[in-house]
């Protein structure tokens, strides 16, 4: 995680459309109490047997967990509470070899969505790949793939992306390698909310991992007077309109958002006299933020967010 906090903080200080704001760092710290506790669970939304099957739900979950905004009707909460409606129907369905023969009209009839899914074909082609790669190097079962990084946080990222290329969330920021890993760290949050830090949720080295950086955290960040956005950028995000992935602005948005809740989290932590865990942040601006219908996110076609 040293590679995605350093990165971020060389776009933040290389950035041309979103500036981290100090002064508005120092103000949120100045006026929060305690870190408010967020449930992981969400009101039950999850599958959750204390556990292997867990951990299989959890990474089918996170190879999917992205991009639902352009059908308006599709959230998160859809998918987390389909597969799991899945899996207490048929404790199979998410079996390696399985997941290796989906197709997108069964994946919709699995989550009983009636329409075809954003990015359809692309979280077809990820749930193959979790299929193939936990057969052929796993046993079929991501217990073991978690069971491998020995209760290591950076070290399950780092098997998460060396095996599952679609959780390699890299992008080119003028020259420069960024890495910002939002699924494959939000398996490792997942794991540790789920388990409440025990069993396969047990992490030596949890506070090593950053804020995941979507949609949301950025607005919120944004609405709280932590990042501030150029006028052209304000103007494409207020028209609702798409953001090329990749692209200067969103890479910016991104990286400024991990670069923001870094420095957050270490002058939160001084005023408490304690460790804040950036996973901690995370679940409180995103919950935040799913509770603000007013708020107006990026626009990016993404298979990583």
């Amino acid at each position: 995680m040293d590679d995605v906090r350093a990165s971020s903080a060389w776009v933040a200080s290389h950035a041309s459309h979103v500036h981290v704001d100090s002064t508005g760092i120092e103000k949120i710290v100045e006026n929060i109490g305690p870190i408010p506790k967020v449930d992981w669970d969400f009101e039950g939304i999850h599958y959750f047997d204390n556990g292997p099957l867990t951990v299989q739900y959890l990474f089918v979950l996170d190879a999917m967990n992205f991009c639902f905004w352009p059908d308006k009707d599709l959230s998160y909460d859809h998918l987390a509470s389909g597969l799991k409606a899945a899996l207490q129907n048929e404790r199979s369905a998410f079996d390696a070899d399985r997941l290796q023969k989906y197709t997108g009209p069964q994946l919709r009839e699995l989550l009983k969505w009636p329409r075809p899914l954003p990015l359809e074909e692309e979280r077809v082609r990820l749930l193959h790949e979790v299929g193939f790669e936990l057969e052929r190097s796993f046993d079929g079962k991501a217990s073991n793939l978690v069971k491998s990084c020995g209760k290591s946080a950076l070290n399950l990222v780092a098997l998460v992306t060396r095996h599952f290329p679609g959780f390699r969330d890299h992008s080119l920021y003028k020259g420069h390698q960024v890495f910002l890993y939002k699924r494959a760290q939000i398996f490792v949050a997942d794991l540790w909310g789920a388990f409440k830090g025990q069993s396969y949720g047990e992490f030596d080295d949890i506070g090593s991992i950053t804020i995941m950086a979507d949609y949301i955290v950025p607005a919120v960040l944004r609405q709280l007077g932590a990042l501030k956005y150029s006028s052209t950028l304000a103007s494409m995000i207020e028209a609702n309109s798409e953001i090329g992935p990749g692209s200067e602005e969103e890479v910016e948005l991104r990286a400024c958002s991990i670069h923001a809740v870094e420095k957050m989290r270490e002058l939160i932590s001084s005023k408490l006299g304690k460790p804040v865990l950036s996973v901690e942040l995370d679940l409180w601006l995103w919950a935040s933020g799913i509770q603000c219908s007013s708020l107006q996110h990026h626009r990016t076609l993404s298979i990583y967010y």
